[in-house]
């Protein structure tokens, strides 16, 4: 069994999953173990801090000899729920794909970053390594904010999953919630009540038709065009009375150019004279990073010049870009993000710590 299979085998047996996304889980604490371990083994600088409490970011440094140029190689050690799934912390190996939750998405990507610094601790670089393996990428990112504000470096790969494709963007997103009044009152007196759910009608009107409006507009080369969708509607009190209040949660995708003041206004046009107020809830910029940048060419030229895309989630880099650091993705090949059946290619994942060893000996040379 090689290193790379014994290691994701590793991480995918201890249960990751996001506390913060209702499904009991144990978050960080326990995988966070088994990477410090390792890495200590490995003869790794190993710093463990936490984001919140209970919340451990590792961070795993490969010192340099000094005066090069340093890289980042940033993956997530939380993962969402097992409900549906059969075995999922086996790591079960058929053939080349090694299943169980979080094996793609992306326990098999950061063992492919700690193999790749156990080697550059060998080659005896200039410049820094560090592996940031993080808490919190799949609801809040906490991880990777608290890594931007505490740390830089010259260039950084954030290793999800990508189909072995260099993505070098990725949409952001605002979320946000539409609150609308009405005026409680018995359902025989229309006198004495409005209703704020039918109030609403042409807030959700607006929402779809600036939906259209928006796919029909111009679109980003790698990402298309930005979007906007009503997620959830709640309100009213009992079957015999006017609503007294309506929300409206929704969200706005974004991309590169679609600044938050945008977003604001469009949401504002959204609510016009229905009486009413909104409120953010999350927001997270897009990403875009030049083909021309060093980090890009160097994953392109180390990668045999892989198809170049956009991705149409949002994902942690956005975080590391905007701290100043050149950011982009680059992962394995496999299925199941988010399914009751996950796997990873072990075979890709080779492919990718060869890359991150490749980029990282001569930027950091």
């Amino acid at each position: 069994m090689s290193d790379l299979v014994e290691l994701t085998r590793a991480l995918v047996a201890v249960e990751s999953i996001n506390p913060d996304l209702g499904s009991g889980g144990s978050g960080e604490p326990g995988v966070a173990r088994v990477v410090a371990d390792w890495a200590h083994r490995a003869g790794l600088d190993v710093e463990l801090e936490e984001a919140a409490p209970g919340r451990p970011n590792v961070i795993v440094t490969v010192r340099g000899t000094g005066g090069g140029r340093s890289l980042m190689l940033n993956a997530h050690m939380d993962t969402v729920g097992v409900e549906g799934m059969t075995d999922p912390f086996s790591g079960r190996l058929e053939g080349a794909r090694l299943y169980g939750r979080g094996a793609y998405d992306m326990k098999g990507s950061l063992a492919a970053c700690l193999l790749a610094a156990a080697a550059v601790h060998r080659l005896r670089l200039r410049g820094d390594v560090v592996v940031t393996a993080v808490a919190d990428e799949e609801y809040g990112s906490i991880g990777t904010e608290a890594i931007a504000r505490r740390r830089t470096a010259d260039a950084a790969i954030v290793t999800e999953p990508t189909e072995e494709r260099l993505v070098l963007a990725h949409k952001g997103f605002v979320g946000f919630e539409i609150d609308i009044a009405g005026r409680a009152a018995h359902g025989s007196r229309p006198d004495l009540g409005i209703d704020a759910i039918a109030r609403a009608g042409p807030v959700l009107t607006r929402i779809g038709e600036l939906g259209e409006r928006l796919q029909a507009g111009p679109a980003h080369p790698l990402l298309g065009t930005g979007s906007v969708h009503a997620s959830l509607i709640s309100g009213g009190q009992e079957y015999s009375s006017y609503p007294a209040s309506c929300r409206i949660v929704a969200e706005r995708r974004t991309v590169p150019g679609e600044t938050r003041d945008v977003v604001s206004a469009e949401i504002d046009e959204l609510l016009g004279d229905v009486q009413g107020s909104w409120r953010p809830t999350l927001a997270r910029e897009p990403l875009e990073t030049g083909a021309g940048t060093e980090i890009a060419t160097l994953v392109a030229r180390h990668a045999g010049e892989p198809a170049v895309a956009g991705a149409p989630y949002w994902a942690d880099s956005a975080l590391l870009h905007d701290a100043g650091i050149p950011t982009v993705l680059y992962g394995p090949r496999g299925e199941g993000l988010h399914a009751e059946v996950e796997w990873v290619d072990v075979e890709s994942l080779e492919r990718c710590l060869g890359v991150y060893l490749a980029v990282a000996a001569e930027l950091c040379a």
